[in-house]
């Protein structure tokens, strides 16, 4: 499924594609313990930088995916948003993911729930998707209070994520979804 699109926009936000200068500013948020506190590690510039590229590319292969989340008002880098397709052995595969990662100054001000709710539109509208997932660890509140105000549903159906080792407490992963009809009938 490829879509072609240069950006995505919301009220205060831009959804682009990244760009080299986003990666000294990704570089130290995936070294922020705060913000890297639902994952398995921080990351090094290395590993940061390598990601930032990997997801540039899928962008460019596909034309969608977790975009640079800039803000409108002053072109900074916050983050990223979008949508993605896990490659980890999950219970629910195949399937497209919506997620995000902001720096942490930019945490409670709604940028999350806002770039996310235009990347659903963009899964729905252009992509043609049936269904839309998100995942977290257990513990991650404020994730899950994210795909809360996005009306997601949490399908109780809880799984150990293959990609943390067994008996860390970030194991164990919720599961919240949100069908084309379900976001259909929001409008």
């Amino acid at each position: 499924m490829v879509v072609k699109i240069n950006y995505l926009n919301s009220p205060r936000l831009l959804l682009r594609q990244w760009r080299p200068e986003d990666q000294t500013i990704f570089a130290r948020m995936n070294a922020d313990t705060d913000v890297m506190r639902y994952y398995p590690a921080c990351l090094t510039i290395l590993q940061s930088n390598h990601l930032a590229q990997k997801l540039a590319t899928l962008i460019e292969k596909r034309g969608w995916g977790l975009w640079a989340l800039e803000l409108k008002e002053s072109g900074e880098f916050i983050g990223f948003s979008g949508l993605h397709q896990p490659e980890a052995d999950l219970p629910f595969n195949p399937c497209v993911e919506i997620g995000w990662r902001l720096a942490k100054e930019y945490w409670g001000k709604g940028y999350a729930t806002e770039a996310a709710q235009v990347a659903l539109e963009f899964a729905f509208n252009n992509l043609g998707l049936s269904e839309v997932i998100s995942f977290t660890s257990k513990q991650n509140s404020r994730s899950s209070s994210v795909m809360q105000r996005l009306s997601m549903i949490n399908t109780q159906q809880n799984f150990q994520h293959p990609g943390i080792k067994e008996g860390q407490p970030l194991r164990e992963h919720v599961l919240y979804k949100i069908t084309r009809q379900q976001w259909q009938d929001l409008k």
